[in-house]
């Protein structure tokens, strides 16, 4: 009977995890999971860095944004460590694969939880989106505020923008090859050209993730909402 050495999977995870609750030796894990010891240690380990880091959020802003500033600041200042990435400066200037490969990369190894918590703001949330598309369904709490689904344009003004891979979105969702994520939501506002509330409601109603049109806004939620739902979310979450 030989181990095998590929990535474990969610099941996997979850086992091992409720097995250290139930502090059941790690020979037996390795036996009853047909893993290497070294592969149990290496899960073990993680678990317990996750465990130390439930105050951590994992937080993508929009083009231009800085993890330290608005809603970053407002995560900041409930008490939470925030990391994450900016699409500015050193990331701005990586080709559209690496930024997501860097994303994924980023959640597979400190994020990779049932407890982890990941806010996605505007473009942050099309990389999220993207990333997403490369892996298993993203297993803690996400919240997507304003997301950006692809192109748009508005036609009163005549400004308008198209991100790279525009339509990838839109055609895993039709092949029905987005992954399920089970603990996400998206509010955006009802006057949002850029994300097209419309769009994402449909968006929403395909991979089964709830969508909250709110009145009156655009794509700046506001504090005024945005204050409220965090509390109500970091509530929930923690």
């Amino acid at each position: 009977m030989g181990t095998t050495y590929t990535q474990l999977s969610i099941t996997e995870r979850r086992r091992i995890e409720r097995w250290r609750h139930a502090k059941v030796p790690v020979d037996e894990m390795a036996r009853v999971l047909r893993r290497c010891r070294s592969t149990i240690f290496r899960e073990l380990k993680r678990n317990l860095t996750a465990a130390k880091t439930e105050k951590s959020i994992y937080y993508l802003p929009g083009r231009s944004g800085e993890i330290s500033k608005g809603l970053g600041y407002g995560l900041l200042d409930r008490g939470f460590s925030v990391t994450g990435r900016e699409t500015r400066g050193a990331f701005l200037k990586l080709s559209f694969q690496q930024q997501i490969d860097a994303i994924h990369s980023d959640l597979e190894n400190d994020f990779w939880h049932e407890d982890a918590k990941l806010v996605t703001v505007s473009y942050g949330c099309y990389l999220f989106l993207h990333a997403q598309l490369k892996m298993a369904a993203f297993p803690g709490r996400v919240l997507l505020l304003s997301p950006v689904l692809g192109g748009a344009f508005a036609s009163k003004v005549g400004v308008g923008f198209f991100p790279p891979r525009a339509n990838t979105l839109s055609e895993a969702v039709d092949a029905d090859e987005f992954p399920q994520l089970q603990k996400a939501e998206i509010h955006v506002g009802s006057e949002d050209w850029q994300s097209n509330p419309e769009a994402v409601r449909a968006f929403g109603k395909a991979v089964s993730i709830p969508v909250t049109i709110v009145e009156e806004k655009g794509h700046m939620l506001g504090v005024d909402y945005v204050g409220p739902l965090l509390d109500r979310w970091l509530g929930n979450a923690t």
